[in-house]
């Protein structure tokens, strides 16, 4: 006897709606810039080599409500173009220097879409917010 598992519908939400520590979160947004990170040097002996081989880029994206700092990684940097619409699929939020950024992990999806008319509010970056981390007892 097999049980079969009723797909969801996709709740698409928007950038402001983002909270730290929150996954599964599917929205459409634009990429307003795109800037490669070069992979840290690390020192073993007398060899000098990059701690990974994976290529990282950090990515402004956002819709009309704000917009958020992407990680994008490996295959996901030649999606990340200026200019581009995509529609990211179970994002979550992670948290660097205390302040949140935006990825996509191996159970997530990126996926590219017919240009959007919204133009990104530059002016409700999330990223640029410092949340402080409070232990609950």
């Amino acid at each position: 006897m097999s049980t079969i598992v009723q797909k969801r519908k996709p709740v698409f939400v928007k950038v402001d709606q983002l909270k730290p520590g929150t996954s599964g979160h599917t929205l459409t947004v634009k990429i307003v810039e795109t800037n490669p990170v070069k992979p840290a040097i690390r020192k073993t002996g007398l060899l000098t080599q990059p701690i990974r081989s994976s290529r990282l880029a950090e990515c402004l994206i956002g819709d009309e409500t704000g917009c958020i700092l992407f990680t994008a990684r490996n295959d996901q940097v030649d999606l990340m173009k200026v200019g581009a619409t995509v529609i990211l699929r179970n994002a979550k939020i992670d948290m660097f220097k205390d302040t949140m950024r935006m990825a996509v992990d191996k159970w997530g999806l990126i996926e590219v879409t017919d240009p959007a008319s919204f133009e990104v509010n530059r002016e409700n970056n999330l990223s640029l917010v410092e949340y402080e981390v409070v232990l609950v007892r």
